[in-house]
């Protein structure tokens, strides 16, 4: 579920229009996505910043928005349109990195701490792993939703 029904129309123009894409990093997006809304309680919001970013953001319904304004974000960087990479990013203190595949991210994401894992092709083995990031942020926000 969108919180705005012109972000779900903005991701949709971005996914419709995203051609070509020899590298799958457009199926790895569909792919996480996909992931996230079969969470509960899951809201999205997008950021379109065309040449810069896209930006799919998910938070839980009911979460204190002030604390936790997200649990995973999915950026899209589009500063060569026809070579799009993905920049995952999670809290620091929500996830474990137990590959150590991601990158600490000092103060850069919203101004915490932060994990982001690149994407740059559509590699099962790197998008499970990130799921498993997924899983765990989830249920953190969920345990601070319930007190």
């Amino acid at each position: 579920m969108f919180s705005r029904e012109s972000e779900q129309s903005a991701l949709s123009e971005l996914l419709d229009n995203w051609d070509p894409d020899p590298s799958g990093t457009k199926r790895a997006l569909v792919r996480l996505k996909a992931h996230l809304e079969g969470k509960d309680g899951v809201i999205f919001g997008f950021k379109a910043r065309p040449g810069v970013s896209y930006s799919l953001r998910a938070t839980v319904e009911g979460l204190d928005e002030e604390e936790w304004p997200l649990f995973v974000m999915a950026d899209v960087i589009d500063d060569e349109p026809d070579n799009r990479w993905l920049s995952i990013c999670f809290y620091g203190d929500m996830i474990t990195d137990p590959d150590e595949a991601g990158d600490l991210v000092p103060g850069g994401l919203l101004g915490k701490d932060g994990y982001c894992f690149d994407v740059y092709e559509y590699d099962d083995a790197a998008l499970a792993y990130i799921e498993r990031r997924i899983d765990e942020a989830h249920a953190f926000v969920m345990k601070k939703r319930e007190g």
